[in-house]
């Protein structure tokens, strides 16, 4: 089998977005891994990718491309977090945004010319979470995703019109909402910030219960009202 890339994100901490300001000191570091016949799993190849960051915060790691990773910086002094394109093969690094407010977690979108981001905005004395979209040529400026929706914490594209989104209300919900329409179905309540859509096509997510164990769940998004 051959290797394929996987990325580490060290000190791997789980916090809160709403503590932007009090991130901790993390790098990224990229590995080959293959799997051996017995099943095993066996990492080699270690790339540190973050020297250029390594007394800051370095986060949200996702391949553009197979040579491309953009990331979430804060470097010490700054005030906000930007996002940052690692070139793999030319060991280049190129800043994507500078503005007053923090953009992170980026992901390709699937028509495959723009990319989205969360973006922290100040508005009066609330700060607001919402989804924004840039072209990855950076020739014009970007966008809301929704007119409307805000509180997004997290996020993934299922296809060019739908986006599954983590709101950490109370309780907290995961919904997959409609861009054309703003349209929300929500598929569960009460859940953690970690999902991800398996090989087979479906979600899997965390459901927590306050008086009982936390359970990763499995949902079939082709029977989304069961």
């Amino acid at each position: 089998m051959m290797p394929k890339k996987i990325l580490f994100c060290l000190l791997a901490l789980s916090f809160s977005l709403g503590a932007l300001a009090q991130l901790p000191r993390t790098n990224i570091y990229l590995f080959d891994v293959k799997q051996g016949d017995d099943g095993k799993l066996s990492f080699t190849t270690p790339r540190f990718l973050t020297e250029f960051n390594r007394n800051g915060y370095n986060g949200d790691p996702s391949f553009f491309s197979n040579t491309e990773l953009y990331i979430s910086v804060k470097r010490p002094g700054d005030a906000q977090t930007d996002l940052f394109r690692l070139d793999l093969e030319k060991k280049a690094k190129q800043r994507v945004t500078e503005t007053p407010e923090n953009e992170f977690a980026p992901e390709r979108m699937p028509e495959y010319y723009s990319f989205s981001a969360i973006r922290l905005e100040q508005e009066g004395r609330d700060s607001v979470y919402r989804l924004w979209q840039f072209p990855v040529n950076q020739l014009v400026d970007g966008k809301p995703v929704f007119k409307y929706l805000t509180g997004i914490k997290a996020y993934f594209w299922l296809n060019s019109q739908e986006i599954v989104v983590y709101k950490e209300e109370d309780p907290s919900t995961l919904s997959i909402v409609n861009t054309t329409n703003d349209k929300i179905t929500t598929i569960a309540t009460n859940v953690g910030r970690c999902f991800t859509r398996l090989p087979n096509g479906n979600l899997a997510f965390v459901q927590k219960n306050r008086f009982d164990d936390w359970k990763i769940m499995e949902k079939n998004l082709y029977r989304r009202n069961e």
